[in-house]
């Protein structure tokens, strides 16, 4: 297996490792063509059968020069460390990328993962973002 040098701790790694495999395996199941939010319950359901901690449309306040502007909700939030931000698109573009960059900085993550489901194999639809 190829290793990258990573600036995430091997725990953090082996978790993200382990969340890639559980969305391969829904996305092997459901195959493409379906709503986002179906692909977010099944990797919920997988998730929750692992007995990996994850939370659901979680809430990240967003600020701008010390005003409150609004709440920005994530699809999953993987043991409080990885984002992911599910997507059921024909393709993905960059405002997508810049999404989740922004998503990670506002919630104050390093790792997101990109997944969009509704591609012939997952692998092609995963983007890993790192700050």
């Amino acid at each position: 297996m190829l290793k990258v040098t990573s600036p995430l701790d091997d725990e953090v790694e082996a978790l993200t490792h382990r969340v890639i495999g559980y969305c391969i395996r829904v996305h092997r199941e459901l195959g493409p063509g379906l709503l986002e939010r179906i692909y977010r319950r099944a990797v919920c359901i997988e998730l929750q059968s692992e007995s990996v901690p994850f939370e659901v449309e979680k809430s990240f306040p967003v600020w701008y020069r010390s005003h409150l502007l609004c709440d920005q909700r994530v699809d999953i939030v993987v043991a409080g460390q990885i984002l992911l931000e599910v997507k059921a698109i024909d393709r993905l573009a960059p405002v997508h990328h810049a999404q989740v960059i922004s998503y990670l900085r506002v919630s104050g993550l390093r790792i997101g993962l990109l997944l969009n489901f509704n591609v012939p194999v997952l692998p092609d639809g995963l983007r890993r973002i790192v700050l």
